[in-house]
């Protein structure tokens, strides 16, 4: 064991729905513990954990030059409705556009549907006179009268909060700043929000969505992240703290408390940066990432080394889910869809007494039957437990044991008696529906962008991940899957290969037929300063890298799709690289192009990336002693009705190049790597186990 202090380490933390995952990387190998989401008060979980990699290797505090750190606190608060007290400012006459949202019906055919409720009541919405056009011209001047109206009802009402979201101000953002600006001089303890800041995009409802969700989630954020920077310093950390946001990219506590919407996915974009970085070292070029943990499941296309990207997405869906059913927010975020498929995640039967799981889970409190918390539903994990697939004494890392009789007794309650199963049958039941829906949403994910998935090789990782990636991967037609070394916190160890990195999104319409090219130079070196100013904070000193991107659509169409901007000063000419790229880009998503329509631009972005780090490949996990012959366990064979001895191999004994054919089982000390008889498994020389489809002759 090292010295204390004999060396640096970088620590990442993400808190999960049912886990917090820490992981601790030095140049002598990596660390990493798995303890239960304390909900209550996340950073006491994130604290322990930290606690249990500190003591395991033997690093002190003050050795670690690093924290890096993800967090479902913003998310959370806006499903649970216990952010701030937050009033809106906007345009007059558009106080209800946020209600009216998109005026559509997500569920055509249910008569008693729900709509997702706004951040912000109707009585807390307020207006001011002025007006400006689209093209941020002056109609109506900003009444400063009407702002100082509302300073009696915002202390009345005690607000926290304030979101100031005036209609086009994506196009003159001046009068959002001047409201700002007098709301500060008045109210200096008020937390403030401007659309311009968080999302300077043209679509009022998403834009005052977003702007209205980052006010509704700051102040929570603020205290959170300032009382864990205190709690760090008083444990001994003299580091950064810097924050995975939902683009993959890491950034400062400062800008996370100005722009904590940024934060909302930054566990799953930590998952998706792993998997970029297995495939840009192993040279993959098409890959499905799977992460599947205590809540959720997870899936992402990463492509060339890159995971896919997006501009929006929603939280809290009332269809849980459900697309359309929840708060839309625009900002830069990782491109995955996200179903209810955890460990955690509970079966019932439906209306037609078919097997239905999710998307309700069990989290960690009280967590699986399993667990001995408490529960009484039964879950996947009861399932894979019932199943043999599972050691009750070895889940995460020892520190949970689990109670197989109760898994029993839930499974047999709920499942068994009902359908009139055999309990094993029952449990293999649960763990084929799971399963099936995540084939099913992987499917319709690859199709919607045009990509064929069979083909691809998949990296799977989270707790649950390695249990179920082959069998997965059988339904997808998926013959290659790679699981990472310390897969059961894959988004802690993706933490540690994001770079810091920031992106700036703008909303400029322009026809290429009128392109001018000097303007969007401009607007580029605009958006250019403000990236490198917040990457420099995180990353000062340090080698950048741009990327730009415009959102392109034919004229008349409703949706952009994404397209390659050159890093060059643009000129005329460029008008003709940029249509051939978008004709390039809309042809590999839809097949075709419409060689003689116009094309229009409304929004361009710009990404400023610090290098990345350097990877670590030094791995303690796979040289310490470990038990070389397998030994045996009953598992249940879904062919056969019944247990068979199936060999367990521990993964740390495993040699490169020596193959294992399935059925098996591969253990280590967070997860186990489950091999079907279709499949092979091997280990490559940076700890990765290879699982391949084993060819058959018809």
């Amino acid at each position: 064991m090292p010295a204390l202090g004999a060396m640096t380490g970088r620590i990442a933390v993400d808190i999960g729905g049912t886990f917090t995952d820490v992981a601790l990387e030095t140049p002598d190998g990596t660390w990493v513990s798995k303890v239960l989401t304390t909900q209550n008060d996340p950073a006491r979980g994130a604290l322990a954990g930290i606690e249990q990699v500190l003591h395991s290797s033997g690093v002190a505090p003050s050795a670690v030059r690093l924290v890096i750190h993800g967090t479902t606190l913003a998310t959370n608060a806006i499903i649970e409705r216990r952010g701030a007290r937050t009033a809106l400012i906007t345009t007059d006459g558009f106080r209800d556009a946020v209600e009216m949202g998109y005026e559509n019906r997500f569920e055509q055919y249910d008569i008693d549907i729900v709509k997702p409720s706004p951040l912000v009541p109707r009585r807390l919405r307020m207006t001011v006179k002025e007006r400006i056009s689209a093209a941020g011209n002056m109609l109506v001047p900003l009444d400063l009268a009407s702002v100082d109206a509302l300073l009696p009802a915002l202390v009345d009402n005690d607000i926290e909060s304030v979101a100031i979201g005036l209609i086009h101000s994506y196009a003159f953002a001046d009068n959002e700043y001047r409201i700002a600006e007098r709301l500060r001089a008045a109210l200096p303890e008020l937390s403030i929000t401007c659309s311009a800041d968080v999302c300077p995009e043209i679509r009022e409802y998403e834009r005052l969505s977003t702007a209205c969700a980052n006010a509704y989630v700051q102040p929570l954020v603020e205290r959170y992240l300032r009382s864990l920077e205190s709690l760090l310093t008083d444990r001994g950390f003299n580091c950064p703290l810097l924050l995975m946001t939902s683009a993959g990219g890491l950034t400062t506590v400062d800008t996370a408390v100005r722009h904590p919407i940024r934060l909302l996915e930054s566990g799953p974009a930590g998952g998706a940066m792993l998997a970029a970085d297995i495939a840009r070292r192993n040279g993959l070029d098409d890959v499905l990432a799977f992460d599947m943990g205590g809540t959720t499941a997870k899936l992402c296309l990463i492509e060339r080394g890159q995971p896919r990207s997006a501009r929006h997405f929603e939280v809290d869906r009332v269809y849980r889910f459900s697309p359309g059913s929840g708060l839309p927010l625009r900002v830069p975020v990782i491109d995955m869809v996200e179903i209810g498929a955890g460990g955690g995640s509970i079966a019932t039967l439906n209306v037609l007494q078919h097997i239905q799981v999710g998307p309700l889970s069990a989290g960690s409190e009280p967590g699986p039957a399993c667990y001995g918390r408490g529960g009484r539903r039964p879950t996947v994990t009861d399932a894979d437990v019932l199943l043999g697939r599972v050691d009750s004494e070895r889940f995460a890392g020892g520190s949970l044991a689990l109670d197989t009789g109760q898994a029993n007794h839930a499974v047999y309650h709920d499942i068994s008696i009902p359908l009139q199963l055999d309990t094993a049958l029952a449990a293999f039941g649960i763990s084929e529906v799971v399963e099936e829906n995540m084939a099913s949403a992987a499917r319709v994910h690859a199709v919607e962008r045009g990509r064929h998935i069979g083909h691809q090789t998949m990296i799977a990782f989270g707790g649950a991940g390695p249990l179920h990636a082959a069998r997965l991967a059988t339904k997808l037609g998926i013959d290659r899957v790679v699981i990472p070394a310390h897969a059961s916190v894959g988004s802690a160890i993706g933490f540690l290969r994001a770079p810091v990195a920031f992106d700036v999104v703008r909303s400029h319409y322009v026809q290429l037929g009128e392109f001018d090219p000097m303007a969007i130079n401009a607007m580029f070196d605009a958006m250019r300063s403000e990236a490198e100013s917040v990457v420099h904070a995180g990353a000062p000193g340090a080698d950048v890298t741009e990327t730009r991107s415009a959102f392109m659509r034919y004229i008349g169409q409703g949706h952009e799709i994404e397209v390659h901007v050159p890093l060059h000063a643009l000129t005329a000419a460029d008008a003709d690289t940029l249509r051939a790229n978008f004709d390039a880009t809309y042809a590999q998503q839809y097949d075709r192009s419409i060689p003689d329509q116009d094309v229009e631009i409304l929004t361009w972005s710009l990404r400023v990336c610090a290098r990345s780090p350097d990877v670590v490949d030094a791995t303690n996990e796979f040289t310490e002693p470990r038990r070389s012959d397998p030994i045996e366990r009953p598992v249940f064979n879904p062919e056969t009705n019944d247990y068979e001895e199936t060999p367990v191999y521990e993964r740390g004994a495993m040699q490169p190049e020596i193959l294992h054919c399935g059925p098996a089982l591969i253990a280590e000390d967070q997860t186990t790597t489950d091999v079907p008889a279709s499949f092979s498994a091997t280990a490559d020389d940076s700890g990765n186990l290879l699982l391949t489809r084993i060819a058959t002759t018809s």
